[in-house]
């Protein structure tokens, strides 16, 4: 249900963002997924997995890492949306952000 939410959210801030992007679901045939995936005209990715735990371990990035290889330079930065309240980061362009950052900009 909190992946649905977050999703919504999602497709509501893109209605007015300033930045114009699509958003898309990504899966392999392998299975690896990654809940929304923003792309933005120009090809830039940014990538989000949303997980219902208060903690967050390395393997909850696994399908943003593989997007990240995949994609190379047009991967912008992939983010874990958690239920906890602090900013972890897991490696180069890979951070886990509590849900709320989908309304609070950073000072």
């Amino acid at each position: 249900m909190i992946e649905t939410f977050v999703m919504m959210e999602l497709a509501r801030q893109l209605t007015w963002s300033e930045i114009p992007a699509r958003l898309y679901h990504y899966r392999t045939k392998d299975r690896v997924e990654v809940d929304a995936v923003l792309e933005t005209p120009d090809g830039r990715v940014i990538a989000i997995e949303v997980k219902a735990g208060g903690t967050v371990r390395t393997e909850d990035l696994a399908g943003l890492r593989h997007l990240a290889n995949r994609l190379g330079s047009r991967f912008v930065a992939g983010y874990v949306l958690y239920t906890g309240q602090q900013t972890l980061p897991f490696g180069e362009r890979l951070r886990a952000l509590p849900i709320d950052a989908l309304w609070h900009a950073a000072p």
